[in-house]
Parts: C-alpha cells; sequence; structure tokens
C-alpha cells in the first residue's frame, strides 16, 4: 500500500501556527471568563430551573 502524500513542511508550520494562536486565544478567554463572568450569561436563570448561582459568592 503507497504511503500517503505528506504535507509541505511549510503548510504543517502554518496549520500548527494558527492552532497554537487559537488555543492561547482560548485560554486567555477561559481565564478572563473566570476571573470575571460576563453577566449575561451567568445571572440568567433557566426557565423552570433553580436560581442561578453566581461563581463565588456562596
Amino acid at each position: 500500500m503507497p504511503k500517503p502524500p505528506t504535507t509541505p513542511k511549510s503548510e504543517r508550520e502554518t496549520r500548527l501556527a494558527q492552532a497554537l494562536r487559537a488555543n492561547l486565544r482560548r485560554r486567555k478567554a477561559q481565564a478572563r471568563e473566570r476571573e470575571m463572568p460576563r453577566q449575561d450569561s451567568q445571572a440568567v436563570a433557566p426557565a423552570g430551573g433553580p436560581p442561578a448561582r453566581r461563581p463565588g459568592t456562596g
């Protein structure tokens, strides 16, 4: 069975760099979210559910 064609090194480097940047952005966003939760997503209780609890207040 023949080997599949390999991806050129420059293309792999580009994909890796994009993935690393995306991971870094996601981690930074998660860290910001933990420090200061968005008011809209944390304060709204689901319909019929228990009241929403804010993290760190109990």
